[in-house]
C-alpha cells in the first residue's frame, strides 16, 4: 500500500469515528436534556435514521450510559421502551466560590443533588491557598457522604469570580479577590485532588445553569445576570454562551452608568457594580445613615435587613429604589447592545433585590431602552436559587461527557 492510500485510509476511519462520536453525542444530549424518551422520538429531532438509533442505543446501553426507563403506549402498535441516561453511570461535583464562602454540591447524572457542604472563608479577598484547601475538603465531605471516593467522582466543575483563561495551566484573573494567573489547579493537586477539573466564570456557570434546567430553557438568544457581591452575566447568542476573544465576555458590572462616579474595586470609577452590588448598595445604605452600620456582619443577612427595613424608613425606601434604577439601566443597555429574547436576573442579591422591586427595574430599563427590542424581551428572575452557580458548574464535566459522545470525562 502507497503513502497516499495510507493517509486515505487513516482519514477515513477518522471521519468513521467523528461520525460515531457526532451521533453518540448527539442522542445522549438529548436524552440529558429531554429524557426519559423513546427511539422513535430520539430520531426525529436528531435527524438521525431508525436503524442509526437503535445501532448507537444499543452501544450505549452495553456500556452501562443508558438504561430502559418504563413503557409508553403508541398508537395502535406495540408499546415503546423509554430510555434515559443512567444516573448511576457516575457523579459530577459542582462548586461555587464566593466572595464570602464556597459552596461544594455532588450530583448523579441525573443531576439529582446527593450532598452540600458550606466553607465559609475567612476574609473578603481569600487567599487562593485558602480557597484550595476549602475546595478540598468540600470535596472529601461531599463524597465521604454519598460513600464514595475520589475516583467515583467524573470530574469537578469550578465557578469562580473573575476571567478564566483557558490556557494550561488553567488561570484564574480575580482582581476583585487580589488574584492575578491563579493556577488554582495546581494548588487543588497539591491539596490532593485527582478527579478532572473544569473552571470558568462564575456568571457563566450560572447562565448555564439557567439555560438547562431553569428560567433561559428555550431560548436562543438571552442574558443571565449574576448579582451577587459583584456583578456579572452570561451573553447567550443562538444557545451558546458567547466568550469573546479571551474569554471575558460578560463583565456587565464593569460598564459605566455613571461617568467619573463611585470608585470600582476593579480600579475603574462609575462602574454599575459600583452602585448596584450587594458591597456597594450596603456601603451607599452607610453612608446615607451618617456612617451607622447594621450590626450583622454577612452581607446576605445586612442586605435582607435593609430589604425589610424600606416599609419604614425613607432612606431605605430611597437607596432601594436608586438600586432599581441603577439595575434598569444596565439591563437596557443589554438590551440595546445585544437584543436578547430573555433576560434573567440572578445572583443571591439580584433573587433577593428583584423579589421586591422587579416592576421598578422593568420600569427602569423600559425607560432607557430603545423601544422595539425592549418589546421583545421578557426580565425573569432565575429559577435555581442560590444553588445555580454550583449547579452550572457540575454541568461542566456533563457536558464534556455528551460532548464526547460518552468517551472522555472517564
Amino acid at each position: 500500500m502507497s503513502v497516499g492510500d495510507e493517509e486515505q485510509m487513516d482519514l477515513k476511519r477518522s471521519t468513521v469515528r467523528d461520525l460515531r462520536r457526532h451521533n453518540r453525542s448527539a442522542l445522549l444530549t438529548k436524552l440529558f436534556q429531554d429524557g426519559p424518551l423513546s427511539r422513535h422520538e430520539l430520531s426525529g429531532p436528531t435527524g438521525l435514521s431508525a436503524a442509526t438509533v437503535s445501532n448507537v442505543i444499543g452501544g450505549l446501553i452495553d456500556e452501562g450510559l443508558v438504561v430502559e426507563a418504563g413503557m409508553v403506549d403508541s398508537d395502535g402498535g406495540r408499546p415503546r421502551v423509554l430510555l434515559r441516561v443512567n444516573p448511576e453511570y457516575g457523579h459530577v461535583v459542582g462548586v461555587d466560590v464566593g466572595e464570602t464562602g464556597i459552596k461544594v454540591e455532588l450530583f448523579d447524572l441525573s443531576m439529582s443533588r446527593l450532598s452540600t457542604v458550606d466553607h465559609p472563608l475567612p476574609e473578603p479577598r481569600p487567599q487562593p491557598e485558602v480557597v484550595a484547601e476549602r475546595i478540598a475538603a468540600g470535596l472529601r465531605e461531599v463524597t465521604a457522604a454519598a460513600g464514595l471516593d475520589q475516583s467515583g467522582v467524573m470530574g469537578m466543575g469550578i465557578g469562580v469570580p473573575g476571567t478564566v483563561e483557558q490556557s494550561s495551566p488553567v488561570r484564574v484573573h480575580a482582581p476583585t479577590l487580589g488574584w492575578d494567573a491563579v493556577a488554582l489547579g495546581k494548588l487543588l493537586a497539591s491539596d490532593g485532588v485527582t478527579v478532572p477539573l473544569f473552571f470558568e466564570n462564575g456568571a457563566k456557570t450560572l447562565g448555564q445553569a439557567e439555560m438547562w434546567f431553569g428560567a433561559g430553557r428555550g431560548a436562543r438568544y438571552a442574558v443571565i445576570t449574576l448579582v451577587g457581591s459583584g456583578i456579572g452575566a452570561a451573553v447567550i447568542s443562538d444557545g451558546q454562551i458567547y466568550r469573546g476573544a479571551t474569554s471575558s465576555a460578560g463583565e456587565w458590572g464593569h460598564t459605566t452608568v455613571v461617568h467619573g462616579g463611585r470608585s470600582c474595586r476593579c480600579g475603574s470609577r462609575g462602574c454599575l457594580e459600583a452602585y448596584a452590588g450587594a458591597e456597594a448598595i450596603l456601603e451607599r445604605y452607610q453612608q446615607a445613615r451618617r456612617g451607622r452600620r447594621n450590626v450583622a456582619e454577612d452581607e446576605q443577612t445586612r442586605l435582607a435587613a435593609l430589604l425589610a427595613a424600606r416599609s419604614k424608613s425613607a432612606v431605605a425606601d430611597r437607596i432601594l429604589l436608586e438600586t432599581a434604577e441603577y439595575l434598569g439601566a444596565g439591563i437596557a443597555n443589554l438590551v440595546n447592545l445585544f437584543n436578547p429574547e430573555r433576560i434573567v436576573l440572578g445572583g443571591w442579591a439580584g433573587l433577593a433585590l428583584g423579589e421586591q422591586l422587579l416592576p421598578e427595574i422593568r420600569r427602569s430599563a423600559e425607560e432607557h431602552a430603545l423601544a422595539h427590542p425592549y418589546g421583545q424581551t421578557t426580565i425573569e428572575l432565575c429559577e435555581l436559587g442560590q444553588d445555580a452557580v454550583a449547579v452550572g458548574a457540575a454541568t461542566l464535566p456533563v457536558a464534556d461527557l455528551l460532548r464526547a459522545g460518552g468517551r472522555s470525562a472517564r
